[in-house]
């Protein structure tokens, strides 16, 4: 009965010990979750960035949301959890500029539009006043910027490639599509002949299309704004990330990218 009754004591003073111990072990860190809407053609650079930005603020994880600019405007004004927004485009952002859903926006980048050929089609298509020899092409939608880009592209070049080039090119697009890496799919696959696209992405796009550049007297430049949206879940980090594509380092990651890189010291 006695050594019973000392197993007995002995257990409960065990179960006691460890109780204590569990009380006494710190509580799990929690982890924050910082969340970018980010134009697709910001894919590859946003992401290392963000690897970077993680290691330096431990603890805190980024997850991104690329699109198509147009498809990302939407969700923020029908309420999405978001805190930073960068765009492919002015409109878009000033759209919800004006709508009040994000605070004062700053370019951070600039990016310019190019011809990508198949290779099928490489021998053909060598400079804008071919690519209606292609007998496919896909551009982006008009909501789209790059899409939107392309038909202010086609109707400048009226005055030096014909009144009806726009319509030349019409009547080859098999498709139009919600983002840019769409485009660049359909190329680098074969399911077109022909494309516009950023610079940007015919860079990540390597071997597998040919690039042609357009003329300065008919490009577009694409000015890219990033902004905290309003109500952000994370403001103070959200004010960091824009500070850290913004910083020195990011420039230099986005000019690695093919980006234009846009100095700080110019934007408001």
């Amino acid at each position: 009965m006695l050594a019973r009754r000392t197993l007995l004591l002995t257990l409960l003073a065990l179960t006691l010990m460890s109780g204590a111990c569990r009380r006494a072990e710190p509580p799990a860190a929690r982890e924050t979750r910082l969340v970018v809407f980010a134009a697709a053609s910001l894919r590859e650079v946003f992401t290392n960035l963000g690897r970077q930005f993680e290691a330096a603020h431990p603890g805190v994880t980024l997850s991104f949301n690329f699109a198509g600019t147009q498809e990302l405007r939407a969700q923020v004004e029908h309420g999405a959890v978001v805190d930073v927004f960068a765009s492919a485009d002015q409109r878009h952002m000033q759209e919800l500029v004006r709508a009040e859903r994000v605070t004062q926006p700053v370019v951070f980048a600039r990016n310019e539009p190019v011809i990508v050929v198949s290779r099928e089609a490489a021998g053909r298509v060598r400079s804008l006043a071919e690519l209606p020899e292609a007998a496919r092409i896909v551009l982006g939608a008009p909501e789209v910027p790059i899409g939107r880009y392309g038909l202010q592209i086609f109707e400048r070049a009226r005055a030096t490639l014909g009144a009806d080039f726009p319509a030349r090119i019409e009547a080859k697009v098999v498709s139009r599509e919600l983002n840019v890496r769409q485009v660049l799919t359909k190329v680098s696959l074969g399911e077109a002949e022909a494309g516009l696209v950023y610079r940007t992405d015919a860079l990540a796009a390597g071997e597998g299309v040919t690039v042609v550049t357009l003329p300065p007297a008919l490009n577009v430049v694409a000015d890219y704004p990033i902004a905290v949206v309003m109500g952000a879940p994370q403001p103070e980090l959200a004010r960091s990330w824009v500070d850290f594509v913004r910083s020195p380092e990011g420039q230099r990651a986005l000019r690695g990218a093919g980006f234009v890189p846009v100095s700080t010291d110019a934007a408001p």
